[in-house]
């Protein structure tokens, strides 16, 4: 009998599950959305800067164009100009640009229309160094997975003068393979402050994925940067808000940034160091 209940608790259980569900959310105010970063090598870097839309809404996300941006770290001023005047809403500083570490950098924008009451937003991040490269290595390993993990290993001395807060990116033949927020690898030096880092796996590429993986005569390159606590607590929030279970995660919520006046994204600054090898 008790087998009996508990095989009629399971079906009905099910059929809950499966139940469809009209979900009707109310339309909220808007927000400035910041994508943003500096580095410490020459280049022209980005500011993008979008609207927040509705949950469902099937539009593209609203540009924010005409906006004056300026970067300042204390003593200069860095003007950044619209890449398409009043169509993009994507701002770049000039080609010479680089940032120099142990400086607080402040992003101040001045838009020509209130977003949720608000038309100057600032955001400041610290440029922080890192620690140099010695070399890099790749691995095959033929026994993980469903078709082998390849894994990018790294020489480096760690400081261990303080905590510190690492990025990874990782280019194949030039080009980006990290080119998402949540494929960003982020680590701390818990476990490696003040020692060498002799071989540490730092990057694992899914040999299931072409778009993923890594080839003999390939030239992978790693880039390892020095950044703040807040960004990487920032990259480590959106990564984790990907794999939340509606029914057992907490109430949804905005990832923390660096905007103020309700703002939301970030704007970083950090420091790299790059080595580069052959896959065998």
């Amino acid at each position: 009998m008790i087998k009996k209940i508990l095989y009629f608790i399971l079906i009905a259980t099910a059929a809950a599950c499966t139940e469809k569900i009209d979900v009707k959310l109310d339309t909220t105010y808007s927000r400035l959305v910041v994508d943003g970063q500096i580095q410490s090598d020459t280049g022209a870097y980005l500011v993008a800067l979008t609207q927040s839309a509705d949950y469902f809404s099937n539009e593209p996300v609203p540009r924010v164009v005409n906006a004056t941006i300026s970067i300042n770290d204390g003593q200069n001023t860095f003007v950044l100009h619209e890449t398409q005047k009043g169509i993009s809403g994507i701002y770049e500083t000039d080609s010479n640009f680089a940032g120099k570490t142990g400086k607080t950098y402040i992003l101040n924008i001045e838009l020509q229309e209130a977003i949720a009451g608000n038309t100057s937003f600032e955001a400041a991040s610290y440029l922080p160094t890192v620690t140099h490269l010695d070399s890099i290595s790749t691995q095959f390993h033929p026994e993980w997975g469903r078709n082998g993990i390849w894994t990018v290993k790294l020489w480096a001395q760690e400081p261990g003068d303080e905590v510190n807060y690492y990025l990874f990116n990782l280019y194949r033949n030039g080009k980006l393979l990290t080119d998402t927020i949540t494929k960003k690898v982020i680590s701390d030096d818990k476990f490696y402050n003040g020692s060498y880092m002799n071989g540490v796996d730092v990057v694992y590429l899914n040999n299931e994925h072409p778009w993923e993986t890594i080839y003999p005569g390939d030239t992978i390159m790693l880039q390892m940067s020095g950044i703040t606590k807040e960004y990487f607590d920032f990259i480590d929030e959106v990564k984790q808000s990907g794999f939340n279970i509606p029914f057992f995660s907490g109430p949804p919520a905005n990832v923390k940034g660096n905007v103020n006046n309700g703002g939301v994204g970030f704007f970083s600054a950090f420091s790299n160091s790059f080595a580069k090898t052959l896959v065998r």
